[in-house]
């Protein structure tokens, strides 16, 4: 008696066992076959224009006397004015910052003879859509140091160069967007056509950032230096892959 029940309870336990064994290949199948995913990127591109130009003119005065150098920096205040202007940059476009006034002899760290007492500073800020004006007029601001006018970048980390900015990066978004899923799933249906796959449906998807980089990308070139820019984004997704 006792041995007809072992042999049944051991081969209920073989049955078991199968079973299981059974069920375990088929749900390891299965979870591979559900974490067969391929990774795409799709690249999108738009070549721009900039459409908002920034040019910080800072202009420095220096002399012993303060009256002096007050009429120095408003005679170059206006020679400042009277070049943009003749650039066909109008009044309505510069904005009058801060004015600036230094007297080393109140410094308590200075060290050394002050040659001038005071330093005074004016900048005058171009804000303008005529990109190509203000372009054109960065390329002779020697004409007013021949006048006499003193440039100055101190405190200025950008220097006084015109910086030109694409402000409707928002406008292009979603298109962009759209095309570089596009350009994504192309290249995941190539590669399913390659492996004898069909795409089963989005597994995850990352948008990715958008870049504003300069338009020719030689050493040294700043995006902010240059009108012409390219928008780039590059999105990656992930597909399931079915056989």
């Amino acid at each position: 008696m006792s041995t007809r029940t072992t042999f049944v309870a051991a081969a209920v336990l073989a049955v078991g066992i199968a079973a299981a064994g059974a069920f375990t290949g088929w749900g390891f199948l299965h979870g591979r076959e559900a974490t067969r995913v391929v990774s795409v990127k799709g690249l999108a591109e738009r070549d721009v224009q900039a459409d908002l130009a920034l040019w910080p003119l800072r202009f420095t005065a220096t002399g012993d006397s303060l009256d002096a150098v007050q009429q120095k920096i408003r005679a170059d205040g206006v020679a400042v004015r009277e070049f943009l202007e003749a650039n066909g940059i109008g009044t309505g476009e510069i904005q009058v910052q801060g004015l600036e006034v230094t007297d080393l002899f109140a410094q308590l760290y200075r060290s050394g003879p002050v040659e001038n007492r005071f330093i005074v500073a004016q900048t005058l800020l171009v804000r303008s859509p005529e990109v190509e004006r203000v372009f054109d007029a960065g390329q002779k601001v020697g004409d007013l140091v021949d006048r006499g006018v003193v440039i100055s970048s101190e405190g200025m980390p950008g220097g006084t160069a015109p910086i030109f900015l694409f402000t409707r990066l928002n406008d292009l978004k979603p298109a962009m967007i759209a095309e570089a899923t596009a350009n994504a799933r192309a290249a995941a249906e190539q590669f399913a056509h390659d492996s004898g796959s069909t795409l089963a449906g989005i597994q995850s998807a990352n948008q990715g950032l958008f870049q504003i980089l300069p338009r020719d990308q030689v050493p040294g070139a700043m995006e902010e230096r240059q009108i012409e820019k390219t928008l780039r984004v590059v999105s990656t997704v992930e597909y399931r892959l079915t056989d």
